[in-house]
């Protein structure tokens, strides 16, 4: 059997693609189904649901490869004439749903990639390159944008492939020709063909239907970010000595190795302080924090459900502390209350003033069973026990017009 194709047939190579595109697309196909429909209520579910998720992502990118290489290799060869150059509709459709094939085996994956990339947290891709991607961001509107093309496309795939199927099968029982023959391997007796193809329709109409596809998916909402559980309650603005003008206030967590960064994009501070204090207590602050706010990166609906956060029961999370000048800095000494649950607080910060304001940055280290949060996992095999928290912020000195 030749490695290369003839006019009439198809080499070792082309064939040895098509049935290895053949097997990734049947078992990507079930492992996303399974994957999504797995329970995550405790840490062992979450690690298999996690586990399966990898294998998924892994083998679509594994796919993403075979697919361009494929491709590279199908353009440096000669394609087999057609079998009935006089059925015209039959080979246009034929020739289209090739079309989407093709493209659907780079897309696919690419967009389901795209999404990986431009989101953080859960079910790493198992090679040793990195989660990311150049030019991709992380962006939860870029993620939900692909992973919505992603769920589309998916169904574009599905469709071409069951098309591609059936029309395989009717050549190889009704017609009896060679169309299915000649792809298979060993020798086949497959007749001389003439007719030649026509890339521009078949092209055209695939592209069509991707913009259909994709339209229809727009329409539904298929890209629009997911809705979380909770509802984030709007923060009225506070008056104090320092009003606080920028600033962030995230979390990081560490979920199967892998570190996930959230911000909270709704919270206030009202600060008394006096910077002329260098020894004991030198002011005080009072935060609160409207935890629907948080964003987790493909966590976040999971991070503010009833398992952890808990938005909907528990929109507001506080911190009470007295500001104390110490040796080497400042220290909010105070006490963190989320979840109805109380706990002391140190968050050590550093500060610099100046007349134009004054900007600080300080982290600490909390335990998330201390408020209850995670009690469904109750090891680290899928969430680390530690929850890093860092704040910066500027602030500067109210006037009377404040």
């Amino acid at each position: 059997m030749p490695i290369t194709n003839t006019a009439d047939h198809f080499g070792s190579v082309s064939k040895t693609f098509h049935w290895l595109t053949a097997l990734g697309i049947i078992v990507l196909m079930p492992l996303g189904l399974i994957a999504n429909g797995m329970p995550y209520e405790t840490s062992e579910q979450l690690a298999d649901k996690a586990w399966m998720f990898s294998l998924h992502k892994t083998v679509g990118v594994a796919v993403f490869f075979v697919a361009l290489a494929r491709i590279v290799w199908a353009i440096s060869q000669p394609k087999p004439g057609l079998l009935h150059p006089d059925r015209k509709i039959e080979t246009l459709a034929a020739e289209t749903v090739h079309w989407l094939l093709y493209g659907s085996l780079v897309v696919v994956p690419l967009s389901g990639w795209i999404h990986h990339a431009a989101t953080t947290g859960f079910a790493p891709i198992w090679w040793p390159f990195g989660q990311n991607l150049p030019l991709v961001p992380k962006s939860e509107i870029a993620a939900s944008i692909f992973g919505g093309a992603h769920f589309v496309l998916t169904k574009v795939l599905a469709l071409s492939l069951l098309l591609h199927i059936a029309g395989a099968l009717k050549h190889h029982v009704i017609d009896k020709d060679a169309t299915l023959r000649r792809m298979w391997f060993g020798a086949s007796a497959a007749p001389k063909t003439t007719g030649t193809h026509n890339h521009a329709m078949p092209v055209a109409a695939a592209l069509t239907f991707w913009a259909i596809a994709l339209s229809v998916g727009g329409a539904f909402g298929a890209y629009a970010p997911h809705e979380t559980p909770g509802t984030a309650i709007a923060l009225e603005e506070v008056q104090s000595d320092w009003q606080v003008q920028d600033g962030t206030l995230s979390i990081k967590v560490t979920q199967f190795g892998s570190e996930v960064t959230g911000t909270f994009a709704d919270w206030t501070a009202a600060i008394n302080f006096d910077e002329k204090i260098d020894d004991g207590l030198a002011g005080s602050v009072k935060v609160a924090i409207s935890i629907g706010s948080l964003t987790l990166g493909s966590v976040t609906s999971q991070a503010l459900g009833p398992d952890f956060f808990n938005a909907n029961d528990f929109p507001t999370a506080s911190f009470e502390a007295d500001i104390i000048a110490v040796v080497d800095g400042y220290e909010a000494q105070g006490t963190l209350t989320i979840k109805d649950q109380s706990m002391p607080l140190t968050l050590p910060f550093g500060l610099s003033v100046n007349d134009e304001g004054a900007w600080m940055t300080g982290t600490a280290t909390l335990d998330r069973r201390n408020f209850r949060i995670g009690d469904n996992m109750a090891d680290e095999s899928s969430l680390e026990f530690a929850v890093k928290v860092k704040v910066e912020l500027m602030a500067t000195r109210a006037t009377e017009e404040d």
